[in-house]
């Protein structure tokens, strides 16, 4: 999923991007006669507030953060977990803290709202006696803030105490609505309401789905086409091969970055529902020439490397494209040594370039940007930075893009269009959408292609003819897939 404003000015989140260097938040301050904070909660804590005060990412500001501090074993699992689950259950962390307080959470600080949800996450989701979580947190607070700010720490977490997790959801969200499910599965209500939909209104789906996106999930490896199989690589790793792609390898933990097989180029960290939809488009039946390839927003490089290797064992070659300057050069470190020519350009130029022709691409990959709901048990904050309110700008690039590869592609050649959320607006209508706007276009049915590449049939895929995984289906992001083919006359 790449940026979702080619160049303008935007972010890969839709929002505006930052100006100069982020801005660090404020050390805590050692206060005389205070009992230090453990090593592992500082980071956390820390953590949380680079995510809130600055939009940093929380599975690229923690590792980072535990490197720099030499935090491993024990410690660092503490600390992810607290970081983590804190993000993750953010809206139920507040909503228990609200009703504890005796002030609106917006009036809080900033440092002492993030030391109250690291303090309640102890209290409600782990086994840490609550007297150790108290006193970690109100020491947090009062480093942050001072002592007038640990007291109120030390009164609201006192008050949480008082009952535990089922107690309080049954005291604040009574209900199965979707209010009511919003507090319990810590999600944004117009989430739970999207998934809904996109689950035909079944409500143990529903629950099913949400209780997914709040599990840790594992880390999936792609065995590198022509470099090395799954069973090498598993084999290597001390992992398992995937039930679903042909080239997936379960980890069962550690840094994946660490590998050599990751270093070398042998393999890469990839979503196997990522996998999938990328092999079903290029394993896809295609009359003709099938050369050249085109992934219109290719950023940060997964597939395109995955698309690449392919390409180089049938002897064709890949276009890459990408928006963003940063994301382009991950994207030529991802591919280096594969056929693949990365264009720093703005995918929606098909026509306008040389190395864009129109017509001029057999198969063709859009991986549009969206508002990622498919993958929030990978990012745990990105379900509270996200709003609803999103969804008009992503859904109206989203068809520009569409019609971008409608113009790439040659006549008789084929269109992937994948994002990993399942919200219709971006998924099944855009598609209803551009068959009613390009006439020349045939939908295929996504499921037999992507049965075609798999081991094993897949269930639970939809009623056609897209494909929809779920993370509580299939184990993977929730992917969706539609192939359309240019009809061969038009």
């Amino acid at each position: 999923m790449s940026g979702p404003d080619r160049g303008r000015g935007r972010n890969r989140e839709g929002r505006p991007a930052r100006r100069g260097t982020p801005r660090r938040p404020a050390p805590l301050r050692p206060v005389a006669g205070a009992k230090p904070v453990d090593r592992a909660r500082r980071a956390a804590f820390e953590v949380l507030r680079q995510v809130h005060d600055r939009g940093a990412y929380a599975n690229l500001a923690l590792p980072a953060l535990l490197g720099e501090w030499s935090l491993s074993g024990r410690d660092a699992a503490f600390a992810t977990e607290l970081c983590y689950g804190t993000l993750r259950a953010t809206g139920t962390l507040d909503a228990v803290l609200a009703a504890g307080s005796n002030r609106p959470l917006s009036k809080v600080d900033g440092p002492v709202r993030d030391a109250l949800r690291l303090g309640a996450y102890q209290l409600l989701y782990t086994r840490v006696p609550a007297h150790a979580a108290v006193s970690t947190t109100v020491a947090l607070a009062r480093s942050a803030s001072g002592a007038g700010s640990a007291s109120f720490a030390n009164a609201v977490l006192r008050r949480v105490s008082t009952s535990d997790l089922p107690g309080w959801l049954e005291r604040l969200a009574p209900t199965d609505d979707a209010a009511g499910l919003a507090v319990r599965y810590a999600h944004p209500e117009w989430i739970v309401r999207a998934l809904g939909d996109a689950l035909g209104g079944d409500e143990g789906d529903l629950t099913a789905a949400l209780t997914a996106d709040n599990e840790r999930p594992a880390v999936h490896l792609a065995a590198r086409p022509g470099r090395t199989t799954a069973a090498e690589l598993a084999e290597r790793v001390g992992g398992t091969v995937g039930r679903l792609s042909p080239y997936a390898v379960y980890l069962p933990g550690g840094a994946p970055g660490d590998l050599a097989e990751i270093r070398d180029g042998r393999a890469q960290v990839q979503d196997e529902g990522s996998q999938l939809v990328t092999l079903a488009l290029a394993d896809a039946p295609l009359d003709g020439p099938d050369v050249r390839w085109l992934d219109l927003c290719a950023g940060p490089g997964g597939k395109a490397a995955l698309l690449g290797s392919l390409a180089a064992q049938r002897g064709a070659r890949l276009t890459a494209v990408e928006v963003t300057e940063h994301r382009a050069t991950l994207v030529g470190k991802a591919v280096a040594g594969l056929p693949v020519d990365v264009l720093h350009a703005d995918g929606r130029t098909v026509g306008e370039r040389p190395e864009l022709p129109a017509g001029g691409f057999d198969r063709v990959l859009l991986d549009a940007p969206c508002t990622g709901l498919g993958a929030l048990r990978r990012r745990p904050e990105a379900r509270w930075r996200r709003q609803e309110s999103d969804l008009d700008d992503l859904v109206a690039l989203q068809r520009e893009l569409l019609a971008a590869a409608c113009r790439a592609v040659r006549p008789g050649g084929l269109i992937g269009y994948v994002t990993c959320s399942p919200h219709p607006a971006e998924t099944t209508a855009q598609i209803a959408a551009l068959l009613a706007d390009q006439p020349g276009l045939t939908q295929l049915d996504a499921r037999a292609a992507l049965d075609a590449v798999t081991p094993e049939a897949v269930q639970g895929l939809g009623e056609g003819p897209a494909v929809q995984l779920w993370p509580h289906r299939h184990g993977t992001d929730a992917m969706f897939l539609a192939l359309l083919r240019r009809d061969a006359g038009e």
